[in-house]
């Protein structure tokens, strides 16, 4: 289960004016995995830390969204054994914990990026809803 979330390094970032088709691209990943003690309560808890990148660049070379942060993960320890091992040999993690990471990044990640593109003038880095006009 995700017990926190937190962004470490957020940059906006707009190099040149719009002009023409603009191509937006978005990036989500997993850049480290790592063994955390939580302290909750009293007691030191262990748990996982996954530290996460999410990019939206705006091409040709108009801007660039980045954010950075950590996901502070608890489980039971088999499951953070399975999780830190698997890190270890081969960078993955098992699907239903990346799955749920990936979630958490890319809906977190996604309304601050909005709220960044609006700020620094750059068009939203997803599609938004529009009303439809006859």
């Amino acid at each position: 289960m995700i017990i926190g979330f937190s962004f470490n390094k957020i940059t906006a970032l707009k190099k040149n004016p719009i002009t023409g088709q603009v191509d937006i691209n978005n990036n989500a990943l997993i850049r480290d995995v790592q063994e955390s003690d939580f302290p909750l309560g009293k007691q030191k808890q262990k748990g996982l830390t996954f530290k996460f990148e999410f990019t939206s660049k705006y091409e040709p070379d108009i801007g660039e969204l980045m954010l950075e942060g950590e996901i502070l993960y608890l489980g039971d320890q088999k499951t953070h054994d399975e999780v830190i091992k698997s890190w270890k040999k081969s960078r993955n993690v098992p699907k239903p914990i990346m799955a749920e990471m990936m979630d958490t990044v890319l809906t977190r990640c996604n309304v601050e990026a909005i709220i960044l593109s609006r700020d620094v003038n750059l068009p939203p880095p997803l599609p938004l809803p529009k009303v439809k006009r006859d």
